[in-house]
């Protein structure tokens, strides 16, 4: 990756909250690179020939954390391939076993400057991903089962890895009630608000 390290943010919340929504937002506002842990183990498992096709899709389909070491070599591997050297890290860490792992690989090739997590209710974030997978999301995790299994991973995340990291990293907790048009919208506008404070952080 250079000898410069790369910028990075993590953004955390439960599928549904709106990671990628507001991702998109920043992406276009800061010239982030925007990487979906969730994207890329999709993507991995549609590969052909893939020794880990099958493995990620089990995980997917059962709502459980596929082994930090994959998760961190295909978000590596993505950084190494991108010009930008700004990134947004959506979906991960999820627990303390992923952001030990991400130490042990990356922790001394990146700077890690500060955590967005989107907090939002049970109900919206499951609504609103049965209606992305009613949609044709072609999401095989955008059905209730998963969803309730994989809900509790990232606000466990938060309420236990999260505190005990908080004293190293900055974190901007981001209240997500609703994920109307108006809702969105204030949602990007404080989004922004966040972003503009922590910017002697990533300029």
């Amino acid at each position: 990756m250079g000898e410069e390290k790369p910028t990075v943010v993590f953004v955390l919340g439960a599928p549904g909250a709106g990671k990628g929504t507001q991702c998109e937002k920043i992406v276009n506002e800061f010239g982030f690179v925007h990487l979906s842990a969730g994207d890329l183990l999709r993507e991995e498992r549609n590969t052909p020939g893939s020794e880990y096709g099958e493995l990620i899709e089990n995980h997917i389909r059962n709502g459980t954390i596929v082994p930090v070491e994959i998760t961190c070599s295909l978000l590596q591997n993505a950084m190494n391939k991108s010009e930008t050297k700004k990134f947004l890290i959506d979906g991960f860490p999820r627990n303390e076993n992923n952001l030990e792992g991400w130490n042990r690989v990356m922790g001394n090739k990146v700077n890690l400057k500060f955590v967005l997590f989107f907090d939002c209710p049970e109900e919206v974030c499951v609504d609103r991903c049965l209606k992305r997978g009613a949609a044709g999301s072609g999401r095989s995790d955008d059905n209730e089962d998963s969803l309730k299994k994989s809900l509790p991973p990232p606000l466990q995340w938060h309420s236990g890895c999260l505190q005990t990291h908080c004293d190293l990293i900055h974190t901007s907790m981001i209240q997500c009630q609703s994920l109307n048009t108006t809702t969105k919208n204030t949602l990007y506008v404080r989004l922004m608000l966040i972003i503009q404070k922590m910017r002697f952080l990533i300029l």
